[in-house]
């Protein structure tokens, strides 16, 4: 990360592992184009080598030293991406109901309000919450498993009711973490401002 000291975040754009990112970020459209169309091996497939891309990235941003902003933004927008896509295909096929999209969505939508409501006290994001990492690996791997059903039937009888229980029980834990950032925001906005400078000493928000 020319020029960042050992643990600092660089600003560079350019590294392996931000392009790792990007590689995963540009697989989204076809993952849900295979979703959409019924192709769930070809879009398990994808999720394989997208999971495989974010191992890597993290060891290798870790390993070189090239930890960024940019990839502290990235890692994140792409797991949400990749569970919302696997959620819209999968309502569009009428094998999820809308109202678990409306929900995972709308926390989403909560938690960039809480953002907005930090800049307007000149604070940055939240540090992430364990709790939120736990919920968003759940619907991760939940709804993966809902599809295995999908792409091979001999293991859905198995698989369905695994899927679902995982995914639901993310979606709990999904907005439990959004109700504790919002605990915190309220707590953070209360305190007396010290320094004129904005508080942005992470740039993740909630998992």
């Amino acid at each position: 990360m020319g020029g960042d000291g050992a643990g600092a975040v660089g600003t560079r754009i350019w590294t392996i592992p931000n392009v790792l990112s990007m590689l995963r970020l540009a697989l989204v459209p076809p993952f849900l184009v295979f979703i959409v169309l019924g192709d769930y091996v070809a879009a398990l497939v994808i999720l394989i080598v997208a999971s495989f891309t974010d191992l890597l990235d993290g060891y290798l941003a870790r390993r070189l030293g090239q930890v960024t902003r940019l990839g502290q933004l990235l890692d994140p927008a792409a797991d949400r991406l990749y569970i919302f896509a696997a959620l819209v295909g999968l309502a569009a096929n009428q094998l999820v109901p809308w109202w678990i999209v409306v929900v995972i969505v709308a926390r989403d939508v909560f938690l960039l309000i809480l953002g907005v409501v930090l800049a307007n006290h000149g604070y940055g994001p939240l540090p992430v919450h364990q709790l939120g990492k736990v919920a968003t690996f759940a619907l991760f791997f939940g709804l993966p498993v809902i599809m295995l059903g999908l792409a091979f039937p001999v293991v859905e009888p198995v698989s369905e009711p695994i899927g679902w229980a995982i995914t639901l029980w993310g979606a709990f834990l999904y907005w439990w973490a959004g109700i504790i950032y919002a605990i915190e925001t309220a707590r953070v906005i209360r305190i007396p401002r010290v320094a004129d400078e904005p508080r942005s000493d992470t740039l993740e928000q909630g998992g």
